[in-house]
């Protein structure tokens, strides 16, 4: 099939030269892009010096243990509070106000306890009964046993706390112990009760002063349930990660031989299937039509957190419906109007299956990527952590006075009491506020981070990228072998690496600087956006979207040609930029080919995923829906089942994409090979095709016959190579 073209070649270059000593991936190559090679290390130095001067001024302590007014850890190994690991407000309903909170610290004094109270009670009911005298003056500050002390002035000193109610540990922190029964919140059954003045206080104020807002009580309670779901399934659903992985490798292998009758027949299963989900949806909402508790709007129940109410209502249903028939309809469409490109999709996977087959060890380089990747996302946490813990305790003065004029200003825990504050301001205390400080460092916190954040995206994109032009290179010199296997050089994964690491470290990490560029900003647009929300009008909503909408597909277009540019550094070692022109170039000439073939095989690879990650979430839906009698015994008790479900097929379809992404970079690597096959070669005895046969019968492309080919025997696997010379 001849190359056609409306727009002149030499607007997109000339078509590349035949070059006879060409035999794959060069071998005598030169370093390239060396400034960003050492512009990268640099970086890397930096980025080190970064977490060593965040690991001498950090402290996680800060983070992991909540911490009293004196500024003490609650929890800490070898200190006074080893055995206290929960945080307790002695006057909870002062945290009301949102303007006071500051790090869930709230004027009126903390102290580190050992347990959470279990019932109501009062300062002055206390001093009225005093068999209750020993539990409660545990809650109140150390070294503190002075039953005979006037109640006003302890009180005011806060030595004991005014009142206690029964709470439950969350966050390391004492809040009150909800339970909403009948849709009516109470604490141990009371929806009232007695505050430290002898006020009644309705429950409600006790959420408000807990959690601000009273969503947060409903996020609790639902992030437990999770976790213990979490807690008692985390066995089966890393079974079903297993059960992922041994399949997307199995479907891989059975690629290498029945490419062309497996793919069609995952077309034909996920229209099947997408069928079936059609007429199911439209069963369930038919016998749930004129039900009169199911014919709900969907906007009139909200959020909730058990996910079978929405399926007892029929809209629910119409709505599933609906998207089921848009998605068969747009697949049957693409279908009737790309077969003829989908046969030629198909005969590109058939060959990377073949390329796959021959060299196995590219399946298991993305646990390589996922460590290197691991290694990136454990060292931006632990830089992060440590400088948002870096800092010294910071004390401010925190009344209950609205008119006290020296709120919030910093103090001197030592000196405060001998101070005038505290007469100028009764009630006032002097009370850890939270980490930080004035030096030069503590100024820069903020753009230490960020220097952080982008670092961490460089290195992320740097490790995908190494991936990429690994995978591309071992790819390429099977595709230019010509006799197959026999001339694919030996470990040609390991030597495509080596090239990699040794020559171009600095074209991919140009790259790799592209991408984290774009990323950050799209991160401090988000970031942005987010601050805003709320305070800003139509105009700027409208702009940040469109800003962020350009940003999108910007990284989009960046992460095509990256990866393309990636391919022709594999292959002929030249930098970036100039493999990057000539990758676009290369697929501009051929435009329709590229834009058609690679979002097909694209489609035929997601089809695959969803094939892979669906039929193990529909197994692992029966098996926590105790719905396979053999095993029903072994299945957990869960609150919401569709947490394992909602996990297991989150985490299949990202095993399955990691598998398929090596077939991905498979398929674009031989599809660039291939385009540079046709531009250089004609099929004469000087310049055979290096296509497969298949190939070559699609495009009605055939190799010469040559004098010394076996006899009766044709095609690309029997032909005699025209040279020896090969560059080492």
């Amino acid at each position: 099939m001849a190359r056609k073209t409306d727009i002149p070649s030499s607007y997109y270059g000339e078509p590349r030269k035949f070059d006879p000593a060409f035999r794959g991936p060069v071998h005598n190559r030169s370093c390239t892009d060396v400034v960003c090679c050492v512009i990268f290390i640099i970086g890397i130095l930096g980025y080190i010096a970064l977490g060593s001067v965040a690991w001498i001024h950090g402290d996680p302590r800060k983070v992991v243990f909540p911490t009293d007014s004196h500024g003490q850890f609650c929890g800490q190994q070898g200190t006074n509070n080893a055995n206290k690991a929960i945080l307790f407000y002695f006057n909870i309903l002062r945290c009301a106000s949102p303007s006071v909170l500051i790090n869930l610290q709230c004027p009126t004094t903390q102290l580190c306890v050992s347990k959470c109270p279990d019932r109501f009670a009062t300062y002055r009911e206390m001093k009225r009964n005093y068999k209750n005298w020993e539990y409660y003056k545990q809650f109140c500050r150390p070294g503190f046993d002075n039953p005979d002390k006037p109640v006003d002035q302890v009180l005011r000193d806060e030595d004991c706390p005014s009142m206690i109610v029964p709470s439950r540990p969350f966050l390391q922190r004492c809040f009150p112990d909800f339970i909403t029964r009948n849709g009516t919140l109470t604490v141990r059954n009371q929806r009232s009760f007695q505050d430290g003045d002898g006020v009644t206080r309705s429950v409600a104020d006790l959420r408000d002063a807990a959690n601000g807002i009273a969503s947060l009580l409903d996020a609790k309670e639902v992030g437990m349930k999770i976790f213990e779901d979490y807690a008692s399934s985390w066995y089966w659903i890393l079974i079903g990660l297993v059960i992922t992985m041994v399949v997307s490798l199995l479907f891989i292998l059975l690629l290498r031989f029945t490419a062309g009758v497996l793919l069609w027949l995952v077309i034909f299963g996920v229209l099947t299937a997408l069928s079936y989900g059609i007429w199911h949806c439209y069963w369930e909402f038919s016998s749930l039509r004129g039900n009169s508790g199911a014919d709900v709007a969907l906007s009139q129940i909200g959020f909730q957190a058990d996910f079978s109410i929405y399926l007892q209502l029929s809209q629910t249903w119409l709505v599933f419906m609906i998207s089921l028939s848009v998605i068969e309809a747009i697949i049957i469409i693409i279908l009737i109007f790309l077969r003829n490109r989908i046969r030629i999709a198909i005969a590109l996977l058939k060959e990377g299956s073949r390329a796959i087959g021959y060299i196995m060890s590219t399946l298991f380089y993305p646990i390589i990527t996922f460590f290197l990747l691991a290694i990136c996302i454990a060292y931006w946490a632990m830089t992060a952590v440590f400088l948002s813990s870096s800092g010294d305790a910071v004390y401010k003065v925190m009344s209950t006075q609205s008119k006290c004029v020296h709120a919030n200003q910093t103090c001197d825990p030592e000196t405060f009491s001998q101070s005038s504050l505290p007469v100028a301001c009764q009630g006032s205390q002097c009370a850890f506020a939270f980490y930080g400080g004035e030096s030069l460092y503590h100024r820069y916190i903020l753009l230490l981070q960020l220097c952080n954040l982008f670092l961490f995206l460089w290195l992320v994109n740097f490790t995908i990228a190494l991936g990429q032009c690994t995978l591309a290179g071992a790819f390429a010199s099977y595709y230019w072998a010509l006799k197959k296997p026999q001339d694919i050089p030996p470990f040609p994964l390991f030597s495509s690496f080596g090239r990699a690491i040794r020559y171009h470290t600095g074209s991919l990490a140009f790259g790799a600087l592209i991408l984290a560029v774009v990323q950050f900003f799209r991160i401090g647009l988000e970031y942005l956006d987010h601050k805003l929300k709320g305070s800003h009008n139509a105009f700027t909503r409208f702009l940040l979207c469109c800003l962020k909408c350009c940003l999108w597909c910007l990284e989009r277009f960046i992460k095509f040609m990256n990866r393309n540019a990636y391919i022709m550094i594999a292959i002929y070692g030249k930098n970036f930029c100039t493999s990057a022109k000539d990758a676009l170039f290369l697929l501009m000439r051929n435009v329709v080919r590229v834009a058609v073939l690679d979002k097909v095989t694209d489609f035929l690879l997601f089809l695959g995923k969803l094939l892979i990650s669906g039929s193990v979430g529909v197994l692992a839906f029966f098996f926590f829906t105790r719905k396979i009698p053999v095993i029903q015994e072994e299945v957990p008790s869960l609150n919401y089942y569709w947490v394992p479900l909602l996990t297991v097929i989150f985490g299949s379809y990202l095993v399955a994409h990691g598998f398929f992404n090596v077939y991905a970079m498979c398929v674009d690597t031989l599809f660039l090979c291939f385009l540079v096959d046709l531009e250089t070669n004609d099929g004469s005895a000087a310049r055979p095709f290096y296509m497969s046969n298949s190939l070559k019968n699609l495009f009605n492309k055939s190799n010469s016959r040559q004098p010394n080919i076996a006899k009766g025997k044709t095609g690309s696997d029997k032909l005699t190579k025209p040279g020896k010379t090969r560059h080492r």
